[in-house]
């Protein structure tokens, strides 16, 4: 029978034991620059060792018999619709992978969601996005909590995590600076048309859409709010660009549906909290 690291809410690898060159409290100048914009850059998160165990279990999560694991909540070899531009994409790692799964518990990762989100925070739900070297496909404008409307209140916290250097060339995150108090936008398809969005802006939204390239390296994070436009283009360099995401929410939020908040998870009732062995407590 194959293990379902969801079962275990602690870390079964030494992999984030040492941390000793990583950031330490988010200051109140970076929290400042957070509220303002939306987002916070630039956060060393993991050393050297720890994105290599990240990078070698993405590896494995990659191959073809994967796709039918069914602990994985959504699994795409390719979410484009161009199948020239490949975008990896998966929901669910944590799961599957020992170093996926200790990631979401890495203590310098939780301190700082439970700063920016102030209180404690539980896991939502975690993603795996690749986009290969000089094909990589886009991930078109978006909020993130367009998707996440099944649950309530919006007290949500993405962090996007670097496992390569992310640039400009092998398309790095965009984030358009304020838009996290702009209202929600339709959501559109996540891997395809990256103009899209011009035609859901006002005019001074549009005035205002001024992407910023988030440029990190490897073993930085970024973290952004649920409602920041953010998207990202196409690879054109001969690297890849592969990241984990870490999405989790302020300890309180409720379901909003009867259906299931994920693939293959048991539905919450509308009203009840998030809780139990798939959405752990982190900040304990």
């Amino acid at each position: 029978m194959i293990a379902d690291l969801a079962e275990s809410h602690r870390p079964v690898t030494g992999l984030f034991d040492r941390a000793s060159d990583v950031a330490g409290e988010l200051s109140d100048e970076q929290c400042h620059f957070f509220e303002e914009n939306g987002y916070l850059a630039g956060v060393r998160l993991l050393n050297d060792e720890q994105v290599d165990g990240l990078r070698s279990d993405l590896a494995s999560l990659m191959t073809p018999e994967c796709a039918a694991d069914a602990r994985f909540y959504e699994y795409h070899h390719n979410e484009s619709s161009d199948a020239s531009k490949t975008l990896f994409h998966a929901l669910g790692a944590w799961r599957v992978s020992p170093a996926f799964h200790d990631l979401i518990f890495h203590r310098p990762f939780v301190d700082a969601a439970s700063r920016l989100l102030d209180g404690e925070v539980r896991f939502w739900h975690d993603q795996l996005f690749v986009k290969p070297a000089n094909d990589g496909g886009v991930v078109a404008w978006h909020q993130d909590y367009s998707y996440w409307t099944r649950t309530t209140p919006m007290a949500h916290l993405t962090c996007w995590i670097a496992l390569d250097d992310s640039t400009v060339d092998n398309g790095c995150v965009h984030y358009v600076s304020g838009s996290h108090r702009w209202p929600l936008l339709p959501r559109g398809a996540l891997a395809d048309d990256m103009e899209a969005v011009r035609g859901m802006l006002d005019d001074d939204q549009l005035a205002a859409f001024k992407p910023v390239a988030i440029e990190l390296k490897a073993g930085e994070a970024s973290f952004h709010h649920p409602m920041m436009v953010h998207g990202s283009y196409e690879n054109r360099s001969p690297r890849p660009r592969r990241a984990a995401v870490i999405n989790v929410i302020r300890d309180g939020v409720a379901s909003a549906t009867d259906e299931p908040l994920l693939a293959g998870v048991p539905a919450i009732p509308p009203g009840e909290k998030l809780g139990g062995k798939f959405f752990p407590l982190l900040s304990v």
